[in-house]
């Protein structure tokens, strides 16, 4: 039995007060099950960022999709994450990554570090996240009583639900023994932090990766992908030709078979969701804020399948 459809909003742009509640609002009334908030340099801060967007809404969950891991101190992430779930009453869910545009960490005076150090400050962040707000977290009363600094305890236990975004082997590795909810990023990185889509092989590959190293778990992790291109046209070729020049190794057939690329008449669409869910297990799918719009009747004609 496939695991029923989830569908998240990822929201780039800052807006003020009444604009950004109004965005959020429109959100839940098109029916996505999550508003997630990005964490790179000239978008909104994540966490106040989720707060407005849970004050605004009363439905959808709430996610950083994803932090920037290294911007990050594991015990002051921790407060964050607490106190933003205590704030939006337990809808939070955390997404981490290793963060992949080096320029972010330089203006922000931050080390960029080798992908091994990214991938090992996640690590040790998820471990610490895990101490110190997961279920053998010691509480604040006996964390005073031995002179430890207590930290707040988000609303959700055993705890907030954890997204890790993942390509490579160790990554998925991680991924696969960490994380609730498996977040494919549908793309390798390049020099410089630009993006190449993988092929749908390329993609069968890595799922399957991912999948051998989740072989113990107990429970079956969510499976998520990040659609970049979401296109409603009878004219499909027409449709992908101003992102040919960003892809030129690839045809313009080939990029209309990109697993993150969903292109074609409503019902053309709709049924690629479903295929993608059959052959790759994605039941949680994120379009990002320029194609929530684009996207809602895909939401309406799936919900709850």
């Amino acid at each position: 039995m496939p695991r029923p459809f989830r569908f998240g909003v990822n929201l780039l742009s800052l807006a003020p007060a009444d604009e950004w509640r109004a965005k959020c609002r429109r959100a839940e009334e098109l029916g996505y099950d999550v508003i997630t908030v990005a964490d790179h340099l000239g978008m909104p801060a994540p966490f106040p960022a989720l707060v407005a967007a849970g004050e605004a809404t009363e439905r959808p969950r709430l996610g950083t999709f994803v932090l920037n891991t290294g911007f990050w101190n594991p015990t002051l992430l921790a407060r964050e994450v607490a106190t933003t779930d205590a704030l939006t009453g337990g809808r939070l869910e955390l997404g981490l990554g290793t963060g992949y545009v080096q320029a972010e960490h330089e203006a922000a005076n931050l080390p960029w570090g080798s992908p091994r150090e990214r991938v090992d400050h996640l690590q040790r962040t998820v471990e610490e996240l895990d101490r110190l707000l997961g279920s053998e977290a010691l509480p604040q009363s006996r964390l005073r009583s031995s002179g430890g600094t207590p930290i707040p305890q988000a609303v959700q236990k055993p705890r907030v639900p954890l997204l890790i975004g993942a390509n490579g082997d160790r990554m998925l590795r991680l991924t696969a023994e960490h994380a609730d909810i498996a977040a494919f990023t549908g793309a390798r990185t390049l020099e410089g932090g630009t993006l190449e889509p993988l092929t749908a092989e390329e993609l069968d590959e890595r799922v399957s990766r991912f999948r051998e190293s989740a072989a113990g778990r107990k429970e079956p992790a969510e499976l998520n992908l990040l659609m970049q291109i979401v296109t409603v046209t009878d004219d499909r070729g027409a449709a992908v030709q101003p992102w040919l020049p960003r892809i030129p190794h690839l045809t313009e057939q080939q990029v209309l078979e990109l697993p993150i690329v969903l292109v074609g008449t409503l019902e053309q669409i709709i049924e690629q969701v479903r295929a993608q869910r059959e052959r790759y297990g994605f039941s949680y799918l994120t379009v990002l804020e320029p194609n929530m719009e684009a996207f809602a009747p895909v939401v309406e004609a799936l919900r709850g399948e």
